[in-house]
């Protein structure tokens, strides 16, 4: 009797086991424990293809993923493509801009692009569109500046976007390690990498390559092939060693564009609507003389 007792009192003391945790229970359910993040990956990828997880969820795990090996150089604005408006400029002269960015957050710096002094935000430039000669004279934009938020161009985006998410801010000036701005980032910038991209106005549909606007406007993917551009535009462009009209677009220009840059080619006039420091994504096509617009082919 006393031998059991003790038997009992000694298992009782023995800590209590944790409970798996839902990870641990999908993985054992699925295909048993992954060993690496890439069998955690196929794991998930196997729990699609048998109808377990959609594929917009499969798409968005994979993307925090990969947010998470991701650091904010890889995805940052780099400098010369950062839209800025100087401390020295009134209004008048950087709304223009302003409006064709379509941007909402904008460094104001005070001379040079290394010297952020703060965040202007487009929505608050709306009270200054409203106030007469004699307000305006007196207003001051630095009052509406929001502080600039500095990370090193090494810190992980999974990072970031927490401290995004508890502070509220937006976008981050990027530092190199001598203290220059080398770049930018929004939390959009962000996001995107989790949910793709964030669709605007200008989005067409994947299996759409060139869709026709008002005003005989036209956006066009820029992988659009030049002899399907021409066959469907009736126009006659074309380059010995290109075959893409982004492509074209990027040599006549003689660098990769950024966002709202402009450049006429034989009567069309194109807007990059979308790119990154390497390529070009989306291109808005305008005849330049309206008169003699191109007959689109059916």
């Amino acid at each position: 009797m006393n031998e059991k007792t003790e038997d009992k009192t000694e298992t009782s003391d023995e800590p209590a086991v944790a409970p798996r945790s839902l990870l641990d229970r999908l993985s054992h359910a699925l295909l048993g424990e992954p060993g690496t993040r890439q069998d955690l990956i196929e794991v998930l990828r196997d729990a699609a293809d048998r109808d377990l997880l959609d594929r917009d969820s499969l798409d968005m795990i994979e993307g925090v993923l990969q947010v998470s090996e991701m650091k904010v150089r890889d995805i940052m604005v780099p400098r010369s493509q950062m839209d800025v408006v100087d401390a020295s400029s009134t209004p008048e002269s950087y709304l223009p801009m302003v409006i064709e960015s379509g941007h909402s957050r904008f460094p104001m710096v005070d001379g040079d692009k290394d010297r952020v002094i703060g965040i202007l935000l487009a929505k608050d430039l709306l009270r200054y569109l409203f106030l007469d000669k004699k307000k305006r004279a007196h207003f001051n934009v630095h009052d509406m500046l929001r502080p600039a938020v500095f990370v090193p161009e090494s810190k992980r985006l999974n990072v970031l976007l927490r401290e995004f998410r508890t502070s509220r801010n937006h976008m981050a000036i990027v530092v190199n390690e001598y203290g220059g701005v080398a770049g930018l980032l929004s939390i959009e910038d962000v996001m995107e990498q989790i949910v793709g991209e964030i669709s605007d106005e200008y989005d067409i549909d994947d299996d759409v390559m060139i869709m026709p606007r008002d005003d005989g406007e036209y956006v066009v993917k820029a992988l659009v092939a030049l002899a399907d551009f021409n066959a469907r535009l009736n126009t006659h462009l074309a380059h010995e060693e290109i075959e893409t009209i982004g492509g074209l677009v990027m040599a006549r220009l003689g660098h990769v564009p950024r966002r709202g840059e402009k450049i006429d080619i034989d009567g069309l006039r194109f807007e990059i609507l979308r790119a990154d420091s390497r390529r070009v994504y989306l291109l808005k096509v305008t005849p330049v003389d309206q008169q003699n617009r191109p007959q689109p082919q059916p």
